[in-house]
């Protein structure tokens, strides 16, 4: 059955893929008190290789690796772990929620990329929305907000990384088999990370309940992003960009019941401008689609 005539699977799918990456962010922030960032992102991988290893491998074989396009699949798995990492590095030293809400500028850039890459037409819709969302994120980030200003960067620097993922994840999921999209994005995490955690990790080490919480890292993530990818073949993408929103509901929530922090009157603000931005460039494209269609 054709992606675009199953979207209540597509909205299933994606419900369930934020609800993972929020207990991946609040888990992270846990753990990141205690552990570097570099271990973290390697577990993230670590685990989610060897989980797909043992599940998929034996039946799949070569089908995993197999990709007529690998250096863009590399490409898009490095940049996934460029969000990882400068995320992981953002929740460390911000809160959950502010920190998402930031994040959440990645559909507006989205949007806007996708006149460069995708070839869609950006018009003066998309560019408002841009623009009001970006308001909306000074707010969260004003002086005297109290959040780290490297840690408004790095989060920052996380959505730019996302927003060429997601592309990228577009071009992609139409030709190219899901499992072996998320396998190289396990791979080339874990590659990159291996090479670099002697660098940057020099203990403690983690006790056992520790330990199940770092592993849980890989399943969440791993998880998260295929029910994401899979989303995207049995919705279309502007059903399936409210949803995102979401996770900032679960950020919220985990960021009060685990570590006491409540936004402020003009960060909720600031997150509901870049909800609503995101909103209007949503329902803009699905009517754009509904009045192109015979």
């Amino acid at each position: 059955m054709p992606a675009e005539q199953r979207p209540l699977l597509g909205i299933v799918l994606m419900l369930g893929a934020v609800l993972c990456f929020a207990a991946l962010d609040a888990t992270s922030k846990i753990l990141s008190q205690t552990f570097s960032v570099p271990l973290l992102v390697w577990a993230r991988y670590g685990f989610h290789l060897l989980l797909m290893l043992v599940f998929l491998g034996p039946s799949m074989g070569l089908r995993l690796v197999r990709t007529r396009r690998p250096v863009l699949q590399a490409v898009r798995a490095l940049l996934l772990v460029g969000v990882t990492g400068f995320a992981m590095a953002a929740f460390r030293i911000m809160p959950l929620a502010e920190t998402t809400a930031i994040l959440f500028v990645t559909p507006l850039a989205v949007a806007v990329l996708a006149g460069r890459f995708l070839g869609e037409r950006v018009g003066l819709v998309r560019w408002l929305a841009m623009l009001a969302g970006f308001a909306g994120m000074l707010l969260i980030a004003r002086p005297g907000s109290g959040l780290s200003p490297a840690g408004v960067v790095l989060t920052l620097l996380a959505a730019a990384c996302y927003s060429v993922y997601q592309i990228q994840t577009r071009m992609l999921s139409p030709s190219e088999n899901t499992w072996t999209m998320l396998f190289y994005t396990a791979l080339v995490g874990t590659v990159t990370m291996s090479v670099a955690l002697p660098l940057f990790w020099s203990g403690p080490l983690p006790s056992l309940r520790e330990a199940a919480m770092i592993a849980s890292l890989g399943i969440y993530g791993g998880t998260g992003h295929f029910m994401l990818i899979t989303a995207f073949r049995h919705a279309r993408a502007s059903t399936l960009a409210p949803l995102l929103y979401v996770q900032l509901v679960w950020a919220g929530l985990f960021g009060w019941l685990f570590f006491g922090h409540v936004p402020d009157a003009l960060s909720i603000a600031g997150a509901a401008a870049i909800v609503a931005s995101s909103l209007a460039v949503a329902g803009w494209e699905r009517r754009g689609a509904a009045t192109s269609q015979p």
